[in-house]
């Protein structure tokens, strides 16, 4: 039998308390307390934004048991729908219309490439339609007994189950699927409509929530195959939920109305829901489709949105690593809306507003801030990037908006050439005080881009959208963010995924595939929020310490290792010297116990 020192490389070591850095997975023996101890990454479960559908609709279906391989059907825009929809793990694809286009049906099925579609109603009427997908069309096979809408289902297109909904009145009947006919089973006990559901299969389900009017339910039901028992409550009652899992011990219930329009996310082990985090769009009568590991949800309909019907699509991973903010050295002067270049433990601080616009230059050495020349012209809401020995200052506001460009070698700015357009709140990204790239700004608003070369700013191509001042990356690989998002390849902007709250005067950090932002409005309070950019999406992670808005930070960081300093908080506002340093993962230590 292998011993530890084969499988890990190194012997359990005794510590007095705790190794200062133990390696992730190793074992180590904590003398004070006699026990065996190891260290692992924390992890949290999260939603994060994902591609839209090409259709925005809700009362959407969709196949229900994969998160990357997922198919999304029919809805309404305030006409029903037939559109198809592939989901290959990152961006949807239309493919071929039901035969009967139709909204709050039922859906299930294994994959993008094996579904079903049971029910729901027409433009004039309750629908008995059944039709299976096989990875290219839609074939219409037995109808169900009991034509209606607004039911619960799941399953797969050979072994299917639906319960509730709506016929001329709300209903608790059940029929099961064996892949030709529909045969009526036990009824729910709960009569309801609007309800959510997810099944393995026709012998193994749950269904949750769901109204009669005018109550609302927070009613769970398993399904063994022959009959319906009451188990544990949601949290939260409500109608127009999602529902995704693998089985009656693996289900997550998502958004809906309780009364209000929600994101709760509720997670269910086979014997109660634990709230987990919410969607970050509220919504309801959304689809999903995957496990309590893994889920995409998409589409759905919140009336306070604009538009009110939901193209979004967010995917749930309930093991993303966690970050941790730490308190850092303070900034000498209290400010916000400053600038900021270099890394965790090489920072450079500028600018800002106290009870004055400033010109105040400090370094951060990973301990603590030092005063060194100021910038030639007070400002804020300037661009900024670089290192701590060689950052760009441009644009920006004192009373004007100015265009003024400042070069940092380290222990002097020089004033060298200005912007062509004049703005403030504007982003920027750049490795040094010779290659940077600043967009967007607030003046008009600006959609502007301008190159710098080290001598001189070029005009280049545009943003897409409305202006971003969040900005990081290098001249010739950025991302703009806020608002909507963009990437830029060195010569054209191209439209990613959002963050799942945009804001502006955020705080941000890192390259194209590792990102960070943090902080930023609304005033004047200011957000907490952390949302890590891998490459693909924006995640959201552990909140800062304290909620604050023109907040700087280091804009060489990365989306494991970044900082934060100064900005501003209530009341309206207080400017703050706090300093946060972030580390991501972050790490819990435990015990080795026998189970």
């Amino acid at each position: 039998m292998a011993d530890y020192k084969t499988i890990k490389g190194t012997r359990i070591k005794n510590y007095d308390t705790n190794p200062d850095n133990p390696i992730t997975g190793q074992v180590w023996y904590n003398e004070s307390t006699n026990k065996f101890r190891f260290q692992y990454p924390t992890a949290i479960a999260s939603w994060s934004t994902g591609n839209f559908l090409n259709t925005a609709r809700s009362a959407i279906e969709g196949s229900s048991q994969s998160s990357t391989a997922a198919l999304a059907f029919a809805g309404t825009d305030g006409s029903v729908k037939g559109e198809t929809e592939s989901w290959n793990g990152s961006s949807w694809t239309e493919v071929a219309d039901l035969s009967t286009a139709r909204q709050a049906g039922a859906g299930a099925g294994a994959s993008n490439t094996s579904a079903l579609m049971t029910a729901g109603e027409t433009a004039t009427a309750n629908s008995a339609t059944n039709e299976s997908w096989n990875g290219s069309s839609w074939t219409e096979v037995g109808d169900v007994n009991t034509a209606r809408r607004l039911l619960a289902g799941g399953g797969t297109n050979t072994s299917a189950i639906i319960s509730g909904g709506y016929t001329s009145g709300d209903t608790n009947i059940a029929e099961t699927w064996n892949g030709s006919s529909w045969t009526e089973v036990s009824d729910l006990n709960t009569t309801r409509r609007v309800l959510a559901g997810n099944a393995q299969d026709n012998t193994n389900a749950l269904v949750y929530g769901g109204k009669t009017p005018p109550s609302l339910y927070g009613q769970t039901e398993s399904w063994n195959g022959s009959s319906w028992t009451e188990v544990a409550d949601l949290n939260t009652a409500r109608e127009g939920l999602g529902g995704s899992g693998s089985s009656n011990t693996d289900a997550l219930a998502l958004g809906g109305e309780a009364p209000s329009f929600t994101g709760a996310t509720e997670q269910w082990n086979g014997t109660s829901w634990t709230e987990k985090n919410d969607l970050n769009s509220a919504r309801a009568t959304a689809a999903a489709s995957g496990t309590t590991s893994t889920t995409v949800a998409f589409g759905g309909f919140n009336p306070g949105s604009s538009p009110i019907y939901l193209a979004a699509t967010e995917e749930w991973n309930s093991v993303t690593p966690v970050g941790a903010w730490a308190t850092g050295g303070a900034l000498n002067t209290a400010r916000f809306r400053l600038m900021g270049a270099g890394t965790q433990t090489a920072a450079l601080a500028t600018g800002g507003y106290s009870t004055a616009y400033l010109s105040i230059t400090e370094l951060y050495n990973g301990d603590s801030w030092t005063e060194v020349a100021d910038l030639n012209t007070v400002r804020i809401e300037a661009g900024s990037n670089g290192s701590q020995t060689s950052a760009l200052i441009y644009g920006g506001r004192t009373s004007p908006t100015v265009g003024k460009t400042e070069s940092w070698n380290g222990s002097a700015w020089t004033e060298v050439a200005d912007l062509n357009t004049s703005r403030h709140g504007l982003g920027g990204a750049g490795a040094s005080n010779t290659s940077a790239v600043a967009f967007g700004g607030s003046a008009s608003p600006y959609k502007q881009t301008e190159t710098w070369n080290g001598s001189s700013w070029t005009e280049v191509n545009d943003l897409n959208s409305q202006p971003s001042d969040v900005g990081f990356g290098t001249q010739t690989a950025a991302i703009a963010s806020g608002g909507t998002s963009e990437q830029w390849n060195g010569s054209n902007w191209t439209e990613i995924n959002d963050l799942n709250t945009p804001r502006s005067a955020s705080g941000t950090s890192g390259t194209t595939t590792s990102g960070l932002v943090f902080g930023g409005d609304p005033e004047p309070s200011g957000t907490a929020k952390t949302e890590v950019w891998n490459g693909s999406v924006f995640i959201e992670d552990a909140d800062l310490n304290s909620g604050r808005y023109g907040i700087g930070g280091a804009a060489q960081g990365t989306s494991a290792s970044s900082l934060a300093f100064g900005g501003g908080s209530p009341p309206a506002p207080s400017k703050t010297t706090a300093t946060e340093e972030w580390t991501k993962p972050a790490f819990t230590t435990d015990t080795v116990t026998d189970s």
